[in-house]
């Protein structure tokens, strides 16, 4: 078995990529401290056609080197912006018709594998501080918590990690709905 060339990839350039149709789900990030983390969901929020990130309180904005170590770039080709609280971000997006889950373990949280998307939804997801996690009032302001299931010792998964296996699972279930 021989390995793909990035030309027989056949990836979007960055100015496509800005162009092509997105899946409705966009993320907001509460204050991840970790630029190597922020650059992570940039990069799998591009490769996964992630409509919008919202960098919020102490998280660090693009461009900065360090964000760029892991993102590679994606920094360049998925939207972003920056907001001060998340708690406003997702008011906003509420008054929008977004559907927004804070990633966390909590009372009542719904397990990722029961979570099914509806056609026609906008959604939007909240990460939190890597050692916090999303603050009580984003939560108590979301429609509702997932929750990844963990079988090992360890309590939580690196925020990157766990972005990522949420942005998956959302672009997984919306790409059969809008038939990308």
């Amino acid at each position: 078995m021989k390995k793909l060339t990035i030309p027989e990839m056949q990836r979007l350039s960055p100015e496509d990529f800005k162009q092509t149709d997105k899946i409705p789900l966009v993320l907001i990030l509460d204050n991840i401290r970790s630029l190597h983390n922020i650059g992570s969901i940039f990069r799998s929020s591009d490769a996964f056609r992630v409509e919008r990130i919202y960098l919020c309180g102490l998280s660090c904005t693009p461009p900065h080197p360090e964000i760029h170590k892991t993102a590679l770039g994606a920094e360049y080709s998925v939207s972003w912006q920056y907001e001060k609280e998340a708690i406003d971000v997702v008011n906003t997006l509420k008054s929008e018709s977004y559907k927004v889950f804070a990633i966390e373990q909590a009372h009542g949280s719904i397990s990722l594998e029961m979570h099914r998307c509806v056609a026609h939804q906008k959604y939007a997801l909240v990460l939190g501080n890597e050692v916090k996690g999303v603050q009580q009032s984003v939560v108590d302001a979301c429609d509702a918590c997932l929750e990844i299931p963990q079988f090992g010792t360890k309590h939580s998964l690196n925020v990157s990690v766990a972005g990522g296996i949420v942005i998956w699972h959302f672009f997984n279930e919306l790409r059969s709905l809008l038939q990308l």
